[in-house]
């Protein structure tokens, strides 16, 4: 098929564990996806942005797919019209990108974090939507998993910490 007749897959990621508030901006968002005639891809599971934006999705009637982390179809909410096994955990985030037209990101953690850094490093557009990426990695810094240094004397200095941890 001719790229042109083929409908633009929208892939829509963020978290498994997000308020209800984004849960139902990623409904909004998946009604709206569905609406426009387009395919709506995300992760597939039955949780967070990944089922509330197929069940908005579903409720205008759109397509969706789910590129699920394990093995089983099973997996797959309720909401997805083609489950894709990949069993390839984290690592599907790749094939979530790449088989997108257009990467909208919702809040999530690091999984999403890769999810868009993955889609810029392979030229992909990206729209962030209420997903405010310096306050993600604030979280890191705060819980003292992300440090910024200066120098490398500094650098190995906090190494040497990390490792006495």
């Amino acid at each position: 098929m001719h790229k042109s007749m083929r409908k633009p897959v929208i892939g829509v990621m963020g978290g498994a564990r997000v308020s209800s508030d984004v849960e139902k901006i990623a409904y909004e968002l998946g009604a709206r996806i569905a609406e426009e005639g387009w395919i709506l891809l995300n992760g597939g599971r039955d949780a967070g942005v990944m089922r509330a934006s197929a069940a908005g999705a579903k409720s205008k009637n759109g397509l969706t797919i789910g590129i699920l982390p394990g093995a089983f179809k099973s997996d797959a909410n309720p909401f997805i019209d083609i489950p894709i096994v990949t069993n390839m955990a984290d690592a599907r985030n790749l094939v979530n990108v790449l088989s997108s037209d257009v990467v909208v990101a919702c809040p999530g953690s690091a999984g999403t974090i890769t999810e868009v850094a993955m889609a810029l490093k392979n030229g992909k557009a990206v729209i962030l939507l209420q997903f405010d990426l310096r306050s993600m990695f604030a979280l890191f810094v705060e819980n003292g998993q992300l440090e910024y240094v200066d120098d490398a004397k500094e650098c190995v200095e906090r190494i040497k910490i990390v490792l006495r941890r």
